[in-house]
């Protein structure tokens, strides 16, 4: 069979990786970092585990159509506890929205800020199940190279339902007026890397996952997912490389033959590159090689960047949630600092998660564990100067809206920002999700997976098909998989 080689160890990687793996191809993963899972990595100290990126486990069934490929489930891998309240939305002290995971109570949380709203929810949410049903059958999983892809019935017939043509803050706001209801539909937004302005309403699907099939967290962390993806690769013969940099990428003749690493050179008969596109295409191929120039990626659109804390407390926190958003600004000003007018946020918004909340293991006995995180635009400045006034905003914001003080409580802090990201996953201006979700970069507007130089080389990832997040993530993978495994046969002859 096969050799095939894959940069990087994502949930991109690791899905592709399984399912080449699965056919029987001698597969490799190569990864810069000591440990893998790419932006998903985790690590301890003085106690405490923390997850360094992805903390949301939305859209289940994305995770059991993966597993169920091997005939697994992912509680054979991991343990998963919906929660309920889903999170907490803060507008102010003594100002909160908890969203309950029951959908009757979420109706008379709705029906209670805005009258006649509990049915228009009902409605916006059965339209958002069409758009996640066609999407999880008929869109995601495409390629993304050509138009004739999504030209099946079922897509032509649904067209209409998918409002591919109006924003998502102009389909929210003919839904409801009740300004907190607005910022709980547009908030998924914030990980789709757009303002809302600019969101097709096809991302109300979004609201679909998030309300009605829940809000869910593995035991003993986001990396419980990796780790038990790694398992099941291992069994499968899958080997891992780490702190093993890719330093440049042979090719002639239309193929790549040759990986050189920091730990040496490896062949392979295909190449999936699963770190960043940019940083593969510009850095590691020679000029010839390369599909798009660097004016193409300076014109891209990003998803944000972010300043992450990752704190240890030495005692309970009143108040919060697992989840919890910080919701007492304008979103609209907010929004515009990282897309319109790039600046460090003038009354910024935030996010924090409280995973000792719901799992014990993750903190010393009566601590807690916090991940605050602030979006700001890609390829700010990142000064220690910034670092610091922006995490004590958010922490005195969090210390006046929960009514709790704890900054002299705290025992360990690390914060995390944009050179970070640069640093560790050489991502392109620092962004933390790849690109923005706009209309102009859907589907076969993002760039393709296969490169038209080198036929044996496929990009994986959130830089192309289908988009940012943990399920695009392990879509993307099966995508550049499938595209992978035809390549082989086609070639079968000449390995």
């Amino acid at each position: 069979m096969a050799q095939v080689n894959i940069i990087g160890s994502g949930f991109s990687s690791l899905a592709a990786a399984g399912l080449l793996a699965k056919e029987g191809h001698d597969v490799s993963i190569f990864e810069k970092n000591p440990t893998f899972g790419g932006r998903a990595r985790q690590f301890q100290d003085k106690g405490f585990t923390f997850d360094m990126g992805p903390s949301w486990y939305w859209m289940p069934d994305v995770f059991e159509r993966f597993f169920r490929q091997f005939n697994q489930q992912p509680s054979d891998y991991y343990q998963l506890v919906k929660l309920d309240p889903s999170f907490r939305i803060f507008f102010g002290k003594g100002d909160i929205l908890d969203i309950p995971d029951s959908y009757s109570q979420l109706e008379e949380v709705f029906e209670s800020l805005e009258v006649g709203s509990a049915k228009k929810l009902r409605s916006f949410l059965e339209n958002a199940k069409q758009k996640y049903e066609v999407g999880m059958q008929h869109l995601v999983y495409k390629q993304g190279n050509s138009l004739w892809e999504f030209a099946t019935w079922e897509v032509l017939r649904s067209l209409l339902k998918l409002d591919l043509f109006t924003s998502f803050d102009t389909y929210t706001r003919s839904h409801f007026r009740h300004e907190k209801l607005i910022a709980l539909m547009e908030f998924p937004i914030l990980f789709l890397g757009a303002m809302p302005s600019r969101t097709p309403a096809l991302y109300s699907l979004m609201n679909y996952a998030g309300l009605r099939l829940g809000t869910w967290y593995p035991l003993g962390g986001m990396y419980e997912i990796v780790n038990g993806m790694t398992r099941l690769l291992q069994s499968l013969g899958v080997e891992f490389h780490a702190e093993t940099e890719v330093q440049h990428i042979s090719a002639s003749g239309g193929r790549s033959t040759l990986l050189h690493t920091s730990k040496g050179a490896f062949k392979h008969d295909v190449l999936i590159a699963g770190a960043d596109y940019h940083h593969v295409e510009q850095s590691l191929l020679p000029e010839k090689h390369r599909k798009y120039s660097p004016g193409y990626w300076n014109k891209r659109s990003l998803s944000p960047s972010c300043l992450l804390a990752f704190v240890g407390v030495k005692k309970r926190i009143k108040n919060l949630l697992h989840h919890n958003l910080f919701f007492h600004e304008d979103f609209q000003q907010h929004a515009q600092e990282i897309y319109v007018q790039p600046k460090w946020p003038t009354k910024p918004l935030f996010y924090v998660c409280c995973p000792s909340k719901t799992d014990d293991s993750i903190a010393p006995e009566g601590m807690e564990n916090l991940f605050f995180l602030l979006p700001i635009a890609p390829n700010l400045e990142d000064s220690p100067e910034a670092r610091e006034e922006y995490f004590h905003y958010m922490l005195s914001k969090i210390e006046q809206f929960t009514g709790e003080a704890f900054a002299a409580d705290i025992i360990y802090r690390k914060l995390y920002c944009v050179e970070d990201f640069k640093m560790d996953y050489h991502a392109l201006k620092g962004n933390a999700y790849g690109l923005s979700n706009t209309l102009q970069q859907t589907a076969i507007l993002k760039p393709k997976m296969r490169s038209d130089k080198i036929g044996n080389l496929f990009y994986t990832g959130h830089l192309t098909v289908p988009g940012p997040g943990v399920p695009p993530a392990l879509i993307s993978g099966q995508i550049a998989a499938k595209q992978a495994s035809q390549y082989l046969k086609n070639h079968e002859s000449n390995l």
